[in-house]
């Protein structure tokens, strides 16, 4: 498949007040499968339809996505739930004010084990008889420390019983080296994005055990971030950003673009893994046998809402495993980072529904539900703590 975009399609012309203030972008991205948004908005000619021009640049780790995103490398990135939250917040790094524009995804990501834990533990009740027998302690990886990948494999791993602070190891490895990791025996297991979950399977040096939509289902993943500065300063390139993206996330809701999308995903400038590794697990809304919910890109907008209570859920958690010291104004942090006035101006758009709620109301797997209220008494209402 050639890797050149098509013409750009015909669309709404932006002039006058509405322009984007700086029409060409550097927009960051991992090697992951939700990438996708943003592979199809350059792909199908979205951004040139709302007067920009997106440059895509790959970068290796989280890390990295952080601090170019802090020095100006780069404008906008797809990011980590949680990292634009940790970084607003000081944790492990320097503050700044952040925006989260939109949100990309919800799900999409899974936990694997080595093939040899997996034979004696394929599944989380297993994994705690054996890491409980033993005096070994055995190694967890996830990709960034206040990323929705180390909170979702803590959730999981404290529901089954197993204190992830203190019962075992973990570690930090950017995305596209989990497969490896695992391959050369560094860590016995991982929670990370497709599609290196299903390469490791694919190769037969892993397992998935749980899907993330599993801990909580239609849970935030990934998002458009930026820092607040450069939101308030280009609110109409924020805005025609979201609306490229919100229009590619349509577009992927239909099964056949999802085919399409991962003939792309695979090329060399983009995930650069096999095809029908990718393709695998680029699920529709719910995989064909009816069970745990995949990937959701839009759901008729309701995947991109930047919900308020869902960034609340990410800081209850820096505050659950002794990040935060002390409680902070989950609200009011939320308010300040997700930019609830760009998205509903560009949904209003493209006629791209809006919750009548900024909070929404979910049900985890260990039977608790988070609706955004009590933030407090959730945060300290856990067995299993710092």
């Amino acid at each position: 498949m050639s890797s050149s975009p098509p013409a750009p399609q015909a669309g709404r012309v932006i002039a006058g007040s509405d322009a984007p203030e700086k029409p060409q972008l550097r927009v960051g991205f991992i090697a992951l499968t939700d990438c996708a948004p943003l592979v199809i908005a350059v792909a199908r000619g979205y951004d040139r339809k709302y007067g920009l021009e997106i440059v895509l640049q790959r970068q290796p780790s989280w890390a990295a996505v952080r601090d170019r995103l802090l020095s100006g490398d780069l404008d906008a990135s797809h990011a980590l739930y949680g990292l634009g939250y940790g970084i607003q917040l000081g944790l492990g790094g320097p503050q700044r004010d952040m925006a989260m524009l939109m949100s990309l995804n919800q799900g999409g990501q899974a936990i694997t084990l080595s093939r040899a834990l997996a034979a004696r533990a394929a599944s989380g009740a297993a994994l705690a008889r054996v890491i409980h027998g033993s005096p070994d302690r055995l190694t967890f990886a996830h990709t960034f420390p206040t990323g929705s990948h180390a909170m979702l494999l803590y959730y999981w791993l404290a529901a089954h019983g197993i204190h992830p602070l203190h019962d075992v190891r973990s570690t930090v490895i950017p995305p596209p080296q989990m497969a490896e990791a695992l391959r050369r025996g560094d860590v016995d297991g991982y929670c990370v994005g497709e599609p290196w979950n299903a390469l490791a399977q694919s190769e037969g040096k892993g397992l998935t055990v749980a899907l993330t939509s599993e801990v909580w289902p239609n849970h935030p993943e990934k998002v458009l971030a930026c820092t607040r500065d450069f939101a308030d300063r280009h609110p109409n390139t924020a805005r025609a950003l979201i609306m490229a993206l919100l229009e590619a996330c349509r577009y992927l809701d239909v099964p056949a673009h999802r085919e399409e999308a991962a003939s792309w995903l695979a090329l060399p400038d983009f995930v650069d893994a096999p095809r029908d590794v990718i393709a695998a697990r680029l699920l529709p809304e719910k995989a064909a046998d009816g069970s745990a919910p995949g990937i959701r890109f839009f759901a008729d907008g309701e995947a991109n809402y930047p919900y308020l209570s869902d960034g609340m859920w990410m800081a209850t958690q820096y505050r659950r495993w002794g990040m935060l010291r002390e409680d902070p104004d989950y609200l009011r942090i939320a308010q300040s980072i997700n930019r609830l006035d760009l998205y509903r101006e560009a949904a209003a758009q493209l006629g791209v529904a809006v919750p009548a709620s900024t909070m929404r109301s979910s049900r985890l797997m260990d039977g608790r539900t988070w609706d955004g209220g009590h933030a407090v008494g959730y945060a300290r209402g856990f067995d299993i703590r710092a």
